[in-house]
């Protein structure tokens, strides 16, 4: 049996109790991480945590709303805490309050969405890179949105704070090199999920997009956890300020 990748590493993801980002939290605790899961509500923590230690893996949990400053340092000093490290952090947290034209979007809308989608990634960064510099390096990776490449029809705005996502990963990837943390993006297309539901569960919307998806068909979220789990390990050791789309051939350019 070969080796766990990510054996002795300490990983944190956020929002991580359900679809995508237990998925990730769910592979890098097989790939041999201790993981620190979290999320909004403490039920949901305590089912995740309840469900992946059942399968035999090693995490532990915690309440964060991503969009709360005081919230992200608790986390921060949770994990740090119980696991004596952070090695790799996940920045999965987003919202998506809104649907409509984008000039027509309400600015306490737009606020929220960045609050929680650009804002909480970079207050995470700010807050783990000095425990990653003194530790001698790191792995960061932000969840991103192939639609940060290309528009979907009435997310406007979440679109927009993805493709914000993309800039954030080429500066902090380009100024955090010499301290050896490596910072990359996964952009999955559209993955089967309640946060997504409404895009595909009916029908006629769900065709239409898997038209434009070349395998024909939606993502499941399994399918964007081994590519996080490559980035955060020593085989991409030399792959930094990269985002990786997951998007079953959903057309992506910038």
């Amino acid at each position: 049996m070969p080796p766990a990748v990510l054996a002795g590493r300490v990983a944190l993801v956020t929002a991580s109790t359900r679809g995508i980002g237990l998925a990730i939290a769910r592979r890098l605790a097989q790939d041999g991480a201790r993981v620190m899961v979290s999320s909004r509500k403490q039920a949901g923590v305590d089912e995740a945590v309840g469900q992946l230690r059942a399968e035999g893996l090693e995490v532990s949990g915690a309440v964060c709303h991503a969009g709360q400053r005081a919230d992200l340092e608790a986390l921060v000093d949770e994990t740090l805490r119980r696991h004596g490290a952070i090695d790799i952090v996940v920045s999965n947290a987003a919202v998506n309050p809104y649907a409509g034209s984008t000039v027509d979007c309400p600015e306490e809308a737009w606020d929220k969405i960045f609050q929680v989608n650009v804002k909480a990634a970079f207050l995470l960064a700010k807050l783990v890179v000095p425990h990653m510099r003194r530790a001698g390096g790191g792995s960061i990776v932000l969840v991103g949105s192939a639609g940060g490449y290309t528009p979907m029809a009435a997310i406007g705005p979440y679109c927009v704070s993805k493709t914000a996502l993309l800039g954030l990963t080429k500066v902090l990837a380009h100024e955090l090199a010499a301290h050896n943390i490596r910072v990359n993006c996964l952009a999955p297309g559209v993955i089967r999920t309640r946060f997504s539901a409404a895009l595909w569960q009916h029908e006629g919307p769900r065709r239409r997009l898997e038209h434009n998806v070349a395998m024909g068909r939606l993502g499941e979220p399994h399918e964007c956890a081994g590519a996080v789990s490559f980035l955060c390990s020593q085989d991409a050791s030399y792959i930094t300020g990269e985002t990786v789309v997951v998007g079953g051939g959903w057309p992506c350019r910038l």
